[in-house]
């Protein structure tokens, strides 16, 4: 059986990326597959492009990924982009069918939660209330407050040298405007956002945790990212500010399970910050990428 096509309309858009999609169907017209193909649109990444796809179980080796993918590389391809990632779980039939196709592993990443019924209060407010000469924390919700904007987009080149290993990620701009755009996408999609940052003694942000939890406050929370700028490591303030996130999190949430977390199995810093405040691994997963040109 030759799967057809259908080339979908998907309004999952936005200033910095848009989204191509591809139904799979069988003789009968049910279907069997479907792909999704995020074209990123921001500086930095205009070379990028982020691929899912999914095939029925019962429809596999049939040749439904294979033109699923087809149809997703040649797009990329034509919209002129340099390089394909998509993700794969451990053990998951994507794992060796993207690495049969010509795609390279090139980040593995390890996923950790954190139960917040188990979380040892006691030493997490312990390391919060730790004193760090020169630093204090602060937070907030939401969008960060004016007087902080500039500051806080400032300190987002502590992500610049996140350990990414082989992927072809390139390098993201990070403007007062797309701050605050990306907190609003949070905002639009139901979600709450909460922020704990370390402040120098000069009042500027020199590192940040951001987590992100269901709008009704039950299930787990996600972590966005967590950055110290280069120049102020070495002081243990990635560990403080998760510490006190973790702890906000309780209070302001009672009802929430726990707090998911992915990190490069690389960045050997932030697995053992990970692991010292009791995140317990749960999986792994790879990136993928293929190289258009």
């Amino acid at each position: 059986m030759t799967p057809r096509l259908t080339p979908l309309t998907d309004p999952a858009c936005g200033p910095d990326s848009r989204r191509l999609a591809w139904l799979a169907s069988d003789a009968d017209g049910n279907p069997v597959g479907s792909a999704f193909l995020r074209l990123i649109d921001r500086d930095g990444q205009r070379h990028l492009a982020e691929l899912s796809l999914q095939v029925h179980p019962a429809e596999r080796r049939r040749g439904v990924g294979t033109r699923l993918l087809d149809a997703a590389t040649t797009a990329a391809r034509e919209d002129g982009r340099r390089s394909l990632i998509a993700p794969a779980d451990d053990g998951s039939p994507a794992d060796p069918f993207l690495a049969a196709r010509g795609f390279r592993r090139v980040l593995s990443l390890t996923y950790a939660r954190l139960p917040l019924a188990d979380a040892d209060v006691p030493a997490l407010k312990r390391t919060a209330g730790t004193a760090h000469a020169g630093y204090r924390l602060i937070a907030w919700e939401g969008t960060v407050p004016d007087r902080l904007a500039q500051t806080f987009a400032a300190s987002r080149r502590a992500m610049d040298d996140m350990p990414m290993d082989d992927t072809d990620y390139g390098r993201v701009e990070w403007t007062v405007d797309r701050v605050r755009a990306a907190a609003a996408a949070v905002e639009k999609r139901g979600e709450l956002l909460d922020t704990v940052a370390a402040v120098d003694a000069d009042g500027s942000i020199v590192g940040f945790t951001e987590l992100v939890v269901p709008g009704d406050g039950t299930g787990d929370g996600q972590h966005y990212g967590t950055g110290v700028l280069p120049e102020h490591r070495g002081h243990g303030l990635a560990r403080w500010m998760k510490a006190e996130a973790i702890l906000r999190a309780r209070v302001r949430h009672p009802h929430l399970g726990g707090l998911l977390t992915d990190t490069a199995d690389s960045n050997t810093y932030m697995r053992a910050v990970n692991d010292s405040l009791g995140y317990a691994p749960t999986h792994r997963t790879y990136q993928y990428q293929f190289d258009l040109r």
